[in-house]
């Protein structure tokens, strides 16, 4: 088993930033992959950014590619995820996720252990 608890997120004008937070305890091998998906009303979950645990390997939807970054401290069992650039689109709930293996990093039904959520708003 994996816990998940995201932190960090909040409101924001258009341009701005914002760090998320999501710390992981339990079984480490269940959480060789570490991701933030996000999910906005009356859409579906989309994957944003996937971190390998291992490699550092990461991976990122092409809609935030060159504002975000996902980074992780093993260390600390905390991955995080540094949005610059936001826009009023970025607007949704994120989700921390985590799997001991999953073919596509950004594909949501690899991921067997989620977090509650924290809720990002980019308004002016």
């Amino acid at each position: 088993q994996v816990q998940l608890v995201e932190s960090g997120g909040g409101s924001v004008q258009p341009g701005g930033s914002l760090s998320l937070s999501c710390s992981a305890s339990g079984y480490r091998a269940n959480s060789n992959y570490m991701a933030w998906f996000r999910q906005a009303p009356g859409k579906e979950r989309e994957g944003v950014a996937a971190i390998h645990r291992g490699s550092g390997a990461t991976r990122y939807a092409e809609f935030v590619k060159g504002r975000f970054a996902i980074s992780l401290v093993n260390a600390q069992d905390t991955v995080y995820l540094r949005m610059n650039s936001l826009k009023p689109e970025d607007t949704a709930m994120y989700y921390c996720a985590a799997t001991p293996w999953v073919e596509n990093p950004l594909g949501r039904d690899g991921y067997n252990y989620w977090g509650q959520g924290t809720q990002v708003t980019v308004s002016s």
